[in-house]
């Protein structure tokens, strides 16, 4: 595998890790001083911090064990990205790739069976969020790992609390 598709794989790796909510996996992609940063936009090429960085593939898992809110009974998520712009230059590495991440969720069967009538997929799927992912990954024993990451959020966004 060429280091272009092992540098996509990272992404793949880390937006399926999102999905399931999986901190330990998520963080395994990280390097201990990685720093993670979200942002919203607040201007046509302006954007600014939410919240605070997390540091290192720990800081990552448990950002996302504790943070993240779970989906709901018959809920999930399914990152798209696209567009993947990638450059590798030796053992370092910069990726920037559109995302938009839709909810997902499954209507309840009902106890009697689908009505008559009823075909296909029996649910909603949404998009909620949208922008661009940019990250920098260092080839570390030979795996590469994310070292810099930022989410760079399309819209506003609310934090309880906050």
């Amino acid at each position: 595998m060429n280091d272009e598709r092992e540098v996509a794989e990272v992404m793949a790796r880390y937006v399926r890790a999102t999905d399931r909510r999986d901190g330990k996996e998520q963080g395994g992609l990280f390097t201990d001083e990685a720093v993670v940063q979200t942002y919203i936009k607040t201007g046509p090429d302006s954007y600014e911090p939410l919240g605070e960085p997390l540091i290192g593939g720990a800081g990552v898992e448990y950002g996302v064990t504790h943070h993240m809110a779970p989906h709901p009974e018959g809920g999930s998520s399914h990152h798209l990205t696209t567009d993947h712009l990638i450059d590798v230059d030796g053992d370092h590495a910069h990726l920037n790739a559109h995302f938009v991440v839709f909810s997902v969720q499954a209507f309840a069967r009902p106890a009697e069976g689908w009505p008559d009538g009823a075909f296909g997929a029996q649910g909603t799927v949404r998009p909620i969020e949208s922008g661009y992912y940019d990250m920098d990954l260092r080839r570390v024993d030979g795996e590469w790992r994310i070292v810099r990451h930022s989410v760079l959020l399309d819209m506003p966004y609310a934090v309880p609390g906050a």
